[in-house]
């Protein structure tokens, strides 16, 4: 019996403060919220929000582009080669309209001035390609801006809390406490870390999407000079 009331004794854990060496209660530690915090950001908040769900979504639509860009289809060009040796420059035409790339859109256009000087045609495939990359790109600015601008916009809340902070301990005069000034300095320290976690996300969002558009430029510049070759050979 004696055992059955000593185990009853025992503190339980998850229901009693901890105690320290000197048997005293441990007060206990809060837990940190990231939701709380970020509504103690104060609007700025809503702007950084914004500003990284347009800059995910420009960046999973634009990713998605890019890598049906740069899908190598080597069939693709070999069919254009027999139809070119063939002299049939209609089902060639005519199988760049039905593919859906920037390639075939880029050699459609080269096939469509067979008969011209071949400086007029490479001139017209550069363009083209010109063309084909400036799609990719769409939407880039934005992310390029949010990299750039939400550092900015958090350092802004940061002087706004700052103001804040100082406004309400001059409107306080002599009773000021750390609750008074906790609400302006949250708004200072959050927005700041926020600005820059959206805006670091945002620069290597947009420095990987520059690298997979450099990657298919590479392609286009490839299957430039393959069909350029392949009308300056003999018999063509």
């Amino acid at each position: 019996m004696k055992i059955v009331s000593v185990l009853l004794q025992v503190p339980n854990p998850a229901t009693e403060a901890p105690l320290d060496l000197s048997g005293s209660a441990v007060p206990a530690v809060a837990q940190m919220d990231v939701m709380d915090l970020a509504i103690k950001g104060g609007p700025i908040m809503f702007v950084l929000l914004a500003l990284s769900l347009l800059a995910l979504f420009i960046f999973i639509q634009r990713w998605l582009v890019i890598r049906q860009a740069g899908q190598s289809d080597d069939a693709f060009m070999s069919r254009i080669r027999d139809y070119i040796h063939d002299g049939k420059v209609e089902s060639a035409l005519n199988l760049c309209h039905s593919t859906e790339s920037p390639t075939a859109r880029m050699i459609g256009k080269g096939i469509s001035r067979l008969g011209r000087p071949v400086n007029d045609i490479l001139a017209t495939v550069e363009n083209a390609g010109n063309l084909e990359v400036a799609k990719l790109e769409k939407g880039f600015p934005i992310i390029a801006t949010t990299a750039a601008g939400a550092p900015m916009i958090g350092f802004l809340g940061t002087v706004t809390g700052m103001v804040r902070a100082f406004f309400d301990m001059a409107n306080a005069g002599t009773n000021v406490d750390v609750q008074l000034l906790s609400s302006g300095i949250y708004e200072a320290l959050v927005t700041t870390v926020g600005g820059l976690i959206v805006g670091i996300v945002a620069l290597f969002a947009y420095n990987y999407l520059v690298s997979k558009v450099d990657s298919v430029v590479n392609q286009l510049e490839t299957r430039t000079m393959d069909f350029m070759d392949l009308l300056n050979e003999p018999g063509n």
